[in-house]
């Protein structure tokens, strides 16, 4: 028998999103699974009941049915003590948890004897989780809509403008942390046309900040501040004194500042301080995207935008709820990928595999057996070096009262002594003319190589627009070559030469035009 999905109405306060949307919906039912939608639990994300059962889900009136009725229940938020209640025991959860977080939550779900997948509890080490990374898809959008909310909260434009009332200065915006939500918001605030400066503790970050069009603002102290999975550590107390110091300098220049400074299962680091928010202009803003968890700003309410020293401070929890559509269609396709490692077979019936680095990682409770932490992943070794090979000794030679040099040297001097004599019986015979012409085409055959295999394998695109050169090269050769008309004096050799150089105007002719042609379908590829 299939096992049946359900989605329940999110109940925590200001939570719009919903944790699928019809589209995966379809292929959910694909995978074999039967879904239920509880009635009215997209509404608040602009999903219709009408369009979940047009997609071919069933719609279910009331909480306590749907969660009864439910094998697996797909959610956003974790659930209330009243939701846990409703789960069947021995039923199963994938929704956020925060584990660390919320130990009271992860024994009522242990007393129920479920299977519980805390989608935040996902390896981010691992590359092919990264299609089931919900964390990254939702700060992605948090990131966004910081930005937004600061713009819908400053007095200006973003970009500079010079119109007849006066020149416009562009806004200097700041942010705090240059993870997923961080760069997301530096590259919506650099598109807004705004002066975007960044921090982050991890130094590799830097090249990222710089390609999104901000400049990173690096703190005078070294130390590396790269964590586990992916996130930062708790710096040293020197590090955090002379980031505080470039924090109060950046207070004073900027117009908007963004925090996204996070470490996973700890408080919101204090960044902003009381005197820095006071040494802001007036109008300035600061978006605090770690409210929830106690704010990286001194005077962040979380849940609220106010205004302090002239400066507002905005602390919304639901930055990711204000796009629901969007965020809740990226979380659906989230737990889609999800599904699709935990069925395998396509026949609607989960199976979740411990032996699997992703899903044991995620599976914080395994029918009433609490496993979370999960061990260590063993990350696999990297190939070991080739040894080295040793080269043969060097041949000794005969009658030359040493050593001689080793067999591949000796073949490239019996080549060279081979061509150098062919070049001399060849010019013995040929007029002196011939010689001169042939010593030209050794040396263009000499710097042709040379031109063409000590080039970067990626940039053999861009060579081709040099072998048309050189092809022209040899086409203007050729027909200086041929100019002259056949006539019926004329010697063996030249009738030889002009026979070549229509050969080699043929030749280059195809290359020329074949190579424009091959250049032209490439510049295709990029054209709208």
């Amino acid at each position: 028998m299939p096992q049946v999905i359900g989605i329940p109405r999110e109940t925590a306060a200001g939570e719009k999103r919903v944790a699928t949307v019809p589209e995966v919906v379809e292929k959910l039912i694909k995978l074999g699974f039967q879904v239920k939608v509880e009635a009215g639990a997209g509404d608040a994300a602009n999903f219709g009941d009408e369009v979940y059962r047009t997609a071919g889900a069933e719609i279910v009136s009331g909480a306590a049915a749907l969660w009864a009725q439910s094998d697996i229940v797909f959610k956003v938020r974790g659930p209330s003590a009243d939701e846990v209640k409703l789960l069947r025991e021995g039923g199963t959860l994938i929704s956020f948890i925060w584990p660390a977080q919320n130990p009271d939550l992860m024994q009522q779900l242990a007393a129920r004897k479920a299977t519980v997948l805390a989608i935040d509890a996902l390896p981010r080490v691992l590359s092919r989780a990264q299609k089931m990374d919900a964390l990254t898809s939702q700060a992605g959008v948090a990131g966004y809509r910081a930005v937004i909310e600061a713009a819908n909260a400053f007095g200006r434009f973003f970009n500079g403008q010079i119109t007849a009332a006066g020149k416009v200065p562009p806004a200097k915006v700041f942010i705090a942390g240059a993870g997923v939500a961080g760069l997301a918001a530096i590259g919506t605030a650099a598109g807004l046309g705004a002066i975007v400066r960044a921090n982050d503790t991890r130094a590799e970050v830097a090249d990222q900040v710089v390609s999104l069009g901000g400049e990173f603002v690096k703190v005078d102290y070294e130390e590396e501040g790269s964590g586990g999975g992916g996130y930062a550590k708790v710096m040293s107390e020197g590090f955090q004194q002379a980031q505080r110091e470039m924090y109060a300098k950046q207070a004073r220049e900027v117009d908007i500042i963004i925090t996204t400074a996070l470490i996973p299962g700890k408080p919101a680091p204090r960044l902003i301080t009381a005197e820095m928010v006071q040494s802001m202009k007036p109008g300035s803003v600061i978006v605090d995207m770690a409210a929830e968890q106690g704010g990286n700003c001194e005077l962040t309410e979380p849940g609220k935008a106010v205004v302090k020293h002239g400066v507002t401070i905005i602390g919304y929890t639901d930055l990711v709820s204000r796009l629901a559509k969007q965020s809740s269609t990226l979380y659906a396709t989230n737990l889609f990928r999800l599904s699709e490692e935990l069925c395998k077979t396509k026949d609607g019936v989960i199976n979740v595999n411990m032996e699997d680095d992703a899903i044991r990682g995620l599976t914080v409770i395994k029918d009433g057996a609490i496993t979370w932490p999960a061990p260590p992943i063993k990350m696999a070794a990297p190939p070991p070096k080739p040894a080295a090979v040793a080269l043969p000794p060097a041949q000794k030679g005969h009658g030359h009262g040493g050593g001689g040099a080793p067999a591949s040297a000796t073949r490239t001097a019996i080549t060279f002594g081979f061509a150098a004599l062919l070049f001399v019986l060849i010019g013995i015979g040929a007029p002196s003319a011939f010689l001169a012409h042939f010593t030209v085409f050794v040396l263009a055959c000499f710097v042709g190589y040379m031109v063409v295999w000590n080039v970067t394998p990626a940039l053999h695109t861009p060579l081709m627009s040099v072998t048309n050169a050189i092809s022209s090269i040899i086409a203007i050769g050729a027909l200086v070559q041929i100019a002259p008309p056949l006539s019926e004096g004329m010697t063996r050799p030249e009738a030889l030469i002009q026979g070549l150089a229509g050969l080699g105007i043929v030749l280059t002719a195809v290359n020329m035009f074949g190579g424009f042609a091959v250049t032209q379908r490439m510049l295709a590829m990029f054209r709208k």
